[in-house]
């Protein structure tokens, strides 16, 4: 029998005990509860942007600063170190959508899925063009946008090379802190990429010396048509001028050349004014690109398709007619351009 004093110390002891357990029971549901929970996040979203070298306190803080959190800073711990990611927290710009919660942002900060922006290079664009997107990239680091084309191609590693045609038209993602020199960079690797390539895989008898002879041929080629079915044709157009001495006599070439001074409109005093991208007054090719062409240009001017037609005319919808002789092609500018159809 227990004498009645040891009783009486067993009860306070007793209820100590219960009370931890009891908080012990409220905190670890409090806890799970937070894991599972959606963070505070306005409906339209938010990001968080992690410099390098922010500690994981600075991280919470800055949550909690901003109403996204108000769990304690050690039931964040708690998970980071319950998911193994304490200390591997990656930098970068990370969204932050309704219905994130604290277990799914600590696992994309883990991961590095950082908030990625596109930008895209259009089919048919000149150096100019590309340049004012680049300006307008959102959260790009404008560092181009203060160089002269010149010094913009030494920045990239190509010293002495004209811009034009030199970048792929593609979409390039990007993250918040990438420049405007590192789309440029990557754009201009994948032109030379894919020109390589077009070349190395080349119809044979081609009235074309270079690899950048093709790239020219496919910036005209680009600026013609929008047309994937006519590509390889209005090719052909030009590689049979090539081959006969005829002047190319583009209305692209002489618009480009034109500069500054083109409205919009392209008149006949304008085919006369000699400059050296003038396809009708002077015999080949220009001495550059006057676009930058997508692959499906590079393959045609590359490939192009085999005939007679050395004509085309546009029909004023985006499609051509192509003709063989002076004649038809007379025929089809009195009835497309002049509206004078017999």
């Amino acid at each position: 029998m227990k004498h009645p004093r040891g009783r009486a110390l067993l009860r306070p002891l007793l209820a100590v005990v219960v009370l931890i357990l009891v908080a012990g029971g409220f905190l670890g549901f409090d806890y799970v509860r937070f894991t599972r929970a959606p963070l505070a996040i306005p409906a339209a979203g938010d990001t968080i942007d992690v410099g390098r070298g922010t500690s994981f306190r600075d991280i919470v803080a800055d949550l909690r600063q901003r109403g996204v959190t108000r769990a304690s800073p050690w039931y964040w711990r708690a998970l980071a170190a319950q998911m193994g990611v304490a200390g591997r927290l990656h930098a970068g710009e990370y969204a932050l959508m309704p219905g994130t919660t604290p277990r799914g942002l600590l696992d994309s900060m883990a991961a590095g899925r950082v908030i990625q922006r596109y930008v895209t290079i259009v089919d048919g664009w000149t150096f100019l063009d590309l340049r004012h997107a680049l300006a307008r990239g959102d959260k790009l680091s404008q560092v181009a946008a203060s160089l002269s084309d010149d010094d913009v191609m030494k920045q990239i590693g190509a010293p002495g090379q004209f811009p034009e045609g030199r970048f792929l038209p593609e979409t390039y993602a990007y993250v918040k802190g990438d420049s405007d020199l590192d789309i440029l960079k990557r754009a201009h690797a994948a032109m030379a990429k894919a020109l390589d390539q077009a070349w190395a895989n080349r119809a044979t008898d081609l009235p074309l010396a270079s690899a950048d002879e093709a790239l020219i041929l496919a910036s005209i080629v680009e600026k013609e048509t929008g047309r994937a079915d006519e590509r390889p044709r209005i090719a052909g157009v030009f590689v049979r001028r090539l081959q006969q001495h005829m002047l190319l006599q583009t209305d692209p070439t002489v618009i480009y050349g034109m500069g500054a001074a083109y409205a919009g409109n392209i008149h006949k005093a304008d085919l006369g004014q000699d400059t050296p991208y003038n396809t009708y007054t002077r015999a080949g090719l220009p001495p550059t690109p006057i676009a930058m062409p997508g692959k499906p240009a590079l393959e045609a001017a590359t490939h192009p398709a085999a005939g007679s037609e050395l004509y085309f005319v546009s029909r004023g919808d985006g499609s051509h007619v192509f003709s063989a002789s002076l004649a038809e092609h007379n025929r089809a500018v009195a009835c497309y351009q002049l509206h004078r159809c017999q």
